[in-house]
């Protein structure tokens, strides 16, 4: 049975953790900012710090080098929309019922153009009735906001206008008429500078406010047209162009969180923030183009698979004279621990429904048993009934990992039982060989998630 953990258990255990670290409760200390790093569609090994032979990220690499790294991180899901809302609330997506990119189009316009769909007032209706979601469960700036903090978002934003999700500043309008839909302006950040997080913190500090700042540029997704000057160092070394591109991408995104962490330094502002790390989802990079999958999801086995290269991602906390620099290679966590964290962190407590762990508390951790996950189709089933559009449920306990279609979107799909530590790609289905195993861990997702019929 897995140990379920209450808010005011994760809160004692932060406490806990800042006796050993030989700190001070937040009650007694101004209240840390808290600057979140997210990227997009980049593959768990595709770092620096995670081994990779030629991508270059050496400020995520310092990152990693100053803080808790944690390399066996994972997102519930591998779909960017109920990825980041998994992250921002801390709820997993069948709680939130966020688990698609796009809601349902009226029946007569099924087939159509997507374009054409989306600029039909019906179907704006019925977009603004799904993100509608976002307006019952909390999200990191509502709750921050409480304490008084300032808020900033840039990047990935799928809920509308910043202010829905509680954000005080941000840069996405979310109008459909004006070409919103994922980020719209707030998807210039990076790519086009870092100005306005500069001087959003600036603000922020003038008024003396604690301020959050939600990092989620369109880096490394496609397209991928990185500057020539990154390009050029892969061009010889990567196995074709396009995956050239990819790797400069993913050093490019680098360099992005490199200024803005050198923009802490400079403002004297590291040592009283907290830095997080995680990725949406992950990416597959094909060598030949023409095993791209439709729609833009580069190569099979990833972004919207319920395989590693799609749900894994490092996750790193990284908060001087708080946390000891270290590499946790053991510990399984999941991005629905990173809200709980963060909250226990600035003397907040989490809401009741979220599942998460604070990872500053090891005591917690160890009561650990597994990770889990749901993924589901990209274009919801239904508004309400997050299970009408689930494809598969997934756990990993220790060095396992199993995977289970649901049959209803996935007729065809097989249980697959990997041993993730030796067989870190899941090139081999031992589930024929390990019957009892895969009944115990299918016992354990059926107790997390249970679905009818299963």
């Amino acid at each position: 049975m897995r140990i379920r953990t209450s808010a005011g258990t994760v809160l004692a255990g932060l406490l806990a953790g800042f006796v050993a670290w030989g700190g001070t409760s937040a009650a007694e200390e101004p209240r840390p900012n808290v600057v979140l790093l997210i990227s997009d569609d980049q593959g768990w090994p595709d770092y620096g710090f995670m081994g990779h032979p030629h991508i270059q990220t050496p400020h995520l690499d310092r990152l990693a080098a100053e803080g808790l790294t944690f390399p066996r991180g994972y997102v519930p899901t591998s779909l960017c929309r109920p990825s980041l809302a998994s992250i921002i609330t801390g709820y997993y997506p069948h709680q939130h019922r966020l688990v698609g990119n796009d809601p349902p189009p009226p029946p007569d316009l099924v087939g159509r153009p997507m374009g054409e769909v989306r600029r039909d007032p019906r179907y704006l209706e019925i977009r603004n009735r799904f993100i509608q979601h976002i307006d019952r469960v909390p999200t990191l700036p509502r709750l921050l906001g409480e304490l008084g903090y300032l808020s900033h978002q840039s990047g990935k934003w799928w809920e509308g206008h910043y202010s829905r999700g509680g954000f005080t500043h941000g840069m996405t309008h979310g109008d459909r008429t004006r070409g919103g839909r994922h980020g719209d302006d707030g998807l210039s950040i990076g790519r086009q500078g870092m100005e306005p997080i500069f001087d959003f913190i600036d603000d922020a500090v003038s008024q003396e406010k604690p301020f959050f700042v939600w990092y989620a540029p369109f880096l490394p997704h496609t397209p991928h047209n990185p500057p020539e000057r990154l390009l050029n160092r892969y061009r010889e070394v990567a196995p074709s162009l396009g995956v050239a591109r990819y790797w400069a991408m993913c050093e490019w995104f680098d360099e992005t969180c490199g200024e803005l962490l050198e923009f802490l330094d400079e403002r004297q502002l590291a040592s009283d923030t907290i830095v997080l790390f995680v990725c949406d989802n992950g990416w597959n990079e094909p060598v030949d183009p023409s095993d791209r999958l439709s729609g833009g999801i580069g190569g099979p086995g990833a972004k919207r698979s319920p395989y590693d290269l799609g749900l894994r991602t490092p996750v790193m906390i990284r908060w001087p004279g708080q946390i000891e620099p270290r590499v946790d290679a053991e510990t399984l966590v999941n991005s629905i621990d990173l809200a709980p964290t963060i909250l226990a962190a600035v003397g907040q407590e989490p809401a009741p429904e979220m599942q998460g762990l604070n990872l500053l508390a090891p005591e917690l951790l160890e009561t650990r048993e597994a990770v889990f996950g749901d993924v589901y189709e990209h274009d919801v089933q239904d508004l309400d009934d997050p299970l009408a559009s689930l494809r598969y449920r997934w756990v990993v306990r220790g060095e396992y990992k199993l995977i289970l279609p649901n049959p209803p979107r996935v007729p065809d799909g097989e249980v697959a039982l990997f041993h993730v530590i030796e067989d870190p790609h899941e090139e081999h289905n031992l589930a024929d060989d390990k019957p009892e195993l895969v009944s115990e861990l299918t016992r354990l997702i059926d107790e997390w998630l249970p679905v009818p019929g299963s």
